[in-house]
């Protein structure tokens, strides 16, 4: 190696460690500032496989848009749930009444039955969320839980409905608890998939197996008979519906939205 070509090689190094040094400086003055690697989002999320395609995954949300969504009975404009870094995220800024200004349960136009839902979700501490499904969205039913199902979210340890049984994440709210607890820390991200083939209903989180049960028969409607939607006539009883994500005032994020039909 010439002494020549040494010298260049070291005056390059020389000028993209400066560089280098000089992008970290400015960035740490602005902290809004952000490398290309930190404005693209993460492999593969709201994507699906070429295996997935072929076993008929088809995405529920894109990571760009609230297309193909609505607000259960058009309660607002749906300003509150917005689309941030390839997650819908519901923003609870403002309340009034109690209600989130802008929010409300937000649904899927399409109608499932016999299906496999899966979904990312992570909640903000002390928060408290839900993912609804087999909902009828007629004008008759005030909320969108006196005919869907809920698969609970919630910070276990931060919100009071952790102390509950049949209130914990993963369960089917106040019908099953699940029978172990594969939940992670709040902040982080979690996967839960519901299966539903022909009344036969899973419900699993990251993983686990926490809730499996038929519904529509004897034992189910001594579960509902059971529990707080006693008084709701058409709770559960539906085959087929929309699928929801809560509202509860307090901040959510979903990603990897998906679902497939089961034959």
């Amino acid at each position: 190696m010439s002494k020549t070509f040494l010298l260049i090689m070291l005056s390059l190094t020389f000028i993209s460690c400066k560089e280098g040094v000089k992008e970290s400086a400015d960035q740490a003055k602005d902290p809004t500032s952000k490398s290309v690697s930190d404005t693209l989002p993460q492999n593969g999320m709201n994507v699906l496989s070429e295996a997935e395609k072929a076993e008929g995954w088809q995405l529920l949300f894109d990571g760009t848009s609230k297309k193909g969504w609505h607000i259960y009975q058009g309660k607002s404009e749906g300003s509150a749930w917005r689309v941030d870094s390839g997650t819908l995220v519901l923003v609870p800024s403002q309340k009034k009444d109690g209600k989130t200004v802008g929010g409300g349960d937000i649904i899927t136009d399409s109608i499932f039955e016999n299906y496999h839902l899966s979904l990312e979700w992570k909640i903000s501490p002390k928060g408290n969320s839900g993912i609804i499904f087999n909902i009828r969205d007629d004008a008759k039913y005030e909320w969108p839980w006196e005919t869907g199902m809920e698969m609970q979210i919630l910070d276990n340890d931060g919100h009071p409905d952790g102390k509950i049984h049949k209130h914990r994440a993963g369960n089917l709210y106040d019908l099953i608890a699940g029978g172990l607890e594969s939940v992670k820390p709040v902040g982080e991200w979690n996967k839960a998939e519901v299966k539903l083939y022909k009344g036969n209903l899973e419900c699993w989180l990251n993983g686990i197996l926490l809730v499996s049960t038929t519904l529509w028969d004897k034992n189910w409607k001594e579960l509902v008979a059971g529990s707080k939607f006693r008084k709701m006539p058409d709770f559960g009883t539906y085959r087929s519906g929309n699928i929801g994500l809560q509202d509860h005032g307090d901040t959510v994020w979903f990603r990897n939205i998906k679902i497939r039909s089961l034959q």
